[in-house]
């Protein structure tokens, strides 16, 4: 027998699918903080901050996706997909200003991307 999947139920699912997304964002950041501390000491902190730095951006890749997914079937508000495209604009800068070896403007847009991202998750 075929089980009918409701709305509500969808609409739940992409929501539960968009805090993990935001958590996982959250954590890669706070990651990258801590990559970038070894940056200074040690030998293999560059190399790590470079790999973080690809699943930081990835893991901001599917936050939209996942704010796509909870906004377009459950008929939401678009507002997460503004925040989370946006937060991709915000990674795009980040990892330009990293390439380009401008800690000046580097560290204070990871911190208010940490921010932001704890601020999303709270909301969530």
């Amino acid at each position: 027998m075929a089980t009918q999947v409701t709305a509500p139920a969808n609409a739940q699912r992409g929501s539960s699918f968009l805090r993990i997304a935001i958590a996982l964002q959250t954590l890669t950041i706070f990651l990258q903080a801590v990559s970038a501390g070894l940056l200074l000491t040690s030998s293999y902190g560059e190399t790590l901050h470079s790999a973080g730095a690809r699943v930081m951006y990835g893991a901001s890749m599917l936050y939209v996706l996942a704010a796509v997914l909870a906004w377009k079937p459950g008929g939401g508000s678009p507002r997460p997909v503004r925040q989370a495209s946006g937060f991709l604009v915000l990674a795009s800068v980040q990892v330009v200003l990293g390439i380009a070896h401008v800690p000046s403007v580097h560290l204070p847009l990871g911190v208010l991307m940490f921010g932001l991202s704890v601020l999303a998750l709270a909301r969530r």
